[in-house]
């Protein structure tokens, strides 16, 4: 529901601000049976970190190594 959406954000931005500079919340993607979050951070262990204070799984993280997107055709 948007207000459980609103108190995992506001839980996610408090753990996020004790953690430090170090890792940022970029966005979520919110299907019917799960969440994908990106995040930019310095490490893995930040993102489990982040996870295990805010109550929520971290299944599987999975580093990016490049970003296309419809300018690298050009």
């Amino acid at each position: 529901s948007p207000a459980e959406l609103k108190a995992a954000s506001e839980k996610s931005c408090s753990v996020l601000r004790n953690l430090g500079p170090t890792i940022q919340w970029v966005e979520s993607y919110v299907y019917d049976n799960g969440i994908t979050c990106v995040y930019i951070a310095e490490n893995e262990e930040l993102i489990r970190k982040h996870a295990e204070q805010s109550g929520f799984p971290a299944d599987r993280i999975t580093p990016v190594r490049t970003v296309i997107d419809p300018t690298t055709a050009d």
